[in-house]
């Protein structure tokens, strides 16, 4: 198995990309820490893995908050592998999309890379999308979020390139999630959607999960400061 006795965190792992990113990992013999603010979620999340699953509350925008599930992950199952700064919010106002999407993402990989660092190396995966290589037109908050997440994704893979730790980011499209659910109820919007993307469908879950899961193993080790973007074609025209 690709994670054999690699523990790994994934924030917002409750529903969506971070459930299933959760359900893979595990599979691929992870143990499994879901960091997630709402407990009953993460909880149920942390139950449908079993003993190789742990939820810990968890708000990103709060650092203190990043830095407890982390060193929770290590106390839980002995130590850290993998994080994934997966938890994100869209159609927010402004101070709540940056503290959650952005500062989020920012503390876990300032005190999560450290940690993999300190413990012989690991992978730190971070969540952008494809609104953060180009712009759509509203969603300011979101779309800036975004952008910073791709840069922050490059600055720590330089920092950390030489202590063994790997920083890499996923952008994916439009896949069917929560968060993309009033879209889908939207006939023109969906329409949009759909005909914008030369696949002609939204994403899995599951398929960004194993995008996840090829930056969380040993697959790629010599990948670090990427943005491996996952769209169905959406950024090809």
């Amino acid at each position: 198995m690709r994670l054999n006795d690699k523990v790994a965190l994934i924030t917002g792992g409750g529903s969506g990309i971070g459930r299933a990113m959760a359900h893979t990992f595990a599979d691929e013999g992870a143990k499994v820490v879901i960091a997630e603010l709402d407990e009953a979620s993460g909880q149920k999340v942390a139950d449908e893995i079993g003993d190789n699953a742990a939820y810990v509350h968890c708000d990103t925008s709060s650092e203190e908050d990043v830095q407890a599930s982390l060193a929770m992950a290590e106390k839980r199952f002995g130590g850290l592998n993998v994080v994934v700064n997966n938890a994100g919010v869209s159609q927010k106002d402004w101070d709540t999309t940056i503290a959650v999407n952005l500062s989020g993402v920012y503390y876990g990989c300032k005190y999560g890379a450290e940690k993999l660092a300190a413990s012989g190396g690991g992978s730190v995966i971070n969540l952008s999308s494809i609104l953060g290589l180009v712009g759509i037109g509203a969603e300011d908050a979101y779309v800036a979020a975004k952008h910073g997440v791709v840069g922050l994704t490059k600055n720590f893979a330089i920092a950390f390139g030489q202590r063994g730790v790997r920083i890499n980011c996923i952008n994916p499209g439009w896949i069917e999630t929560p968060m993309t659910a009033t879209i889908r109820e939207m006939e023109v919007m969906n329409t949009q959607v759909m005909t914008q993307t030369p696949m002609g469908r939204y994403g899995k879950p599951e398929e960004i999960a194993k995008a996840a899961l090829f930056l969380a193993s040993d697959d790629s080790s010599y990948m670090t400061g990427a943005s491996l973007v996952v769209d169905g074609g959406w950024t090809a025209r």
